[in-house]
């Protein structure tokens, strides 16, 4: 055997071999790797994407929790406020309450005094029929009839 028929043999062979590889083996496993890369920039890109996505969330949230907060001190500053005219209301309407109580003493004091004058009158006039009938029964007599007048404005 010759040294460089095997050695040639061995070059043919290497290079269907070669060949071989490149048309048939070698296609899908560059495929393959290359869908593999691709995947995997789909997903460093998909990561980089949330990231964002989660940052601009957390921003939105915040933003969202903020608004919020505004307008519960505002629903909370309504309630105050609203709170606030319930008690003046009602400060309001025990003043007035007070003040109709009053006058309706004060009208119950009124007829009371003007009942009282009026029964004073109906005594004083009383009075006056009583010592007139006094003086006419008496003989009219002047020192008498003094006496009898200065009872009458004791009794007064």
């Amino acid at each position: 055997m010759n040294l460089n028929l095997t050695f040639l043999g061995q070059m043919i062979s290497f290079a269907i071999l070669v060949i071989f590889t490149l048309k048939f083996i070698w296609p899908p496993i560059n495929a393959a790797i290359e869908e593999r890369q691709r995947k995997i920039a789909e997903g460093l890109a998909a990561a980089d994407n949330s990231q964002k996505t989660l940052a601009e969330a957390e921003e939105k949230a915040n933003e969202e929790l903020k608004i919020a907060r505004s307008k519960a001190n505002e629903i909370i500053e309504s309630a105050h406020q609203r709170a606030n005219q319930i008690i003046e209301s009602a400060k309001n309407e025990a003043i007035e309450e007070g003040a109709r109580q009053k006058a309706i003493i004060d009208a119950d004091i009124a007829a009371s005094a003007n009942k009282a004058r009026e029964d004073l009158r109906k005594q004083v006039s009383q009075l006056a029929v009583n010592g007139a009938e006094k003086l006419i029964r008496r003989e009219i007599n002047p020192e008498t009839h003094k006496a009898l007048l200065d009872e009458l404005a004791a009794q007064l």
